[in-house]
C-alpha cells in the first residue's frame, strides 16, 4: 500500500541547487478548514497549512506533511497598514523564532530578523494578472527568487484561480519562500 507522506520528513531549511517547481492547491486536505496543500514536482504533498480558526487570519501555521510546524505567521493587531511576523520553529525543542517581518504599505516588502541570512529584504511585486507575482531580493538589485502564477496545462489552459505553479531559484529557503507566499495569500483572504 502506498503512503500518502514521504517517509522521511523535510529538514525545516530546503536549500537545492536547481530550480525547484511546486504545485500549490490553495485549498485544505482537511475539511471544513482554510488552507492550502503544496505539492512538489513529484507529486508528492511537501507543505500544508490548516487553519481551523473562523477568523483565519490572526495566526496561522506552514507545516510539513507530517504537521510539523515549520512556521507561524502572526497578524500584528492595531496597525494602520498590515503588518505580519514569521516566526520558524526549532524541531528539536519546539520554540519559536522571530524570523521575518511582513508590511504592507503600497507595495509588500519583507525584512528577515535572521543575523545570519545578512539582513535581506524581499520584496513582492505583482505581475499583470492578480494572481500571479515575484519575490525579489532587494540586496540583490531586484534579483527575482521566486515566481508564482496560474498553472497552467501544456496547451495553455488555467486549472483555476486557486492552483498556481511556485518556481525558487538555486540556493534559496524553500520554506521561508512558503511562508512569504502564505502570508501573501493572507493578506489577499486566498486562506
Amino acid at each position: 500500500m502506498s503512503r500518502v507522506y514521504p517517509q522521511t520528513p523535510l529538514p525545516s531549511t530546503v536549500l537545492t541547487s536547481k530550480l525547484e517547481s511546486f504545485t500549490i492547491w490553495m485549498k485544505s486536505l482537511v475539511f471544513n478548514t482554510h488552507g492550502c496543500t503544496v505539492y512538489n514536482s513529484k507529486g508528492e504533498i511537501v507543505y500544508r497549512v490548516d487553519n481551523y480558526d473562523n477568523n483565519h487570519d490572526q495566526e496561522v501555521y506552514l507545516m510539513d506533511i507530517q504537521g510539523k510546524v515549520l512556521f507561524s505567521l502572526l497578524k500584528k493587531k492595531l496597525r494602520l497598514f498590515g503588518c505580519w511576523d514569521g516566526y520558524k520553529w526549532d524541531a528539536c525543542n519546539s520554540e519559536k523564532q522571530l524570523w521575518f517581518h511582513v508590511r504592507e504599505h503600497r507595495s509588500i516588502s519583507v525584512s528577515l530578523c535572521d543575523h545570519k541570512a545578512r539582513g535581506c529584504t524581499y520584496k513582492i511585486v505583482r505581475m499583470d494578472s492578480k494572481l500571479g507575482f515575484n519575490i525579489v531580493d532587494e540586496d540583490q538589485e531586484d534579483a527575482v527568487v521566486a515566481e508564482i502564477k496560474q498553472k497552467q496545462t501544456t496547451t495553455g489552459i488555467n486549472f483555476g484561480n486557486d492552483v498556481f505553479t511556485l518556481t525558487i531559484q538555486p540556493h534559496v529557503d524553500q520554506s521561508l519562500i512558503m511562508a512569504i507566499v502564505m502570508v501573501y495569500g493572507l493578506i489577499n483572504n486566498q486562506i
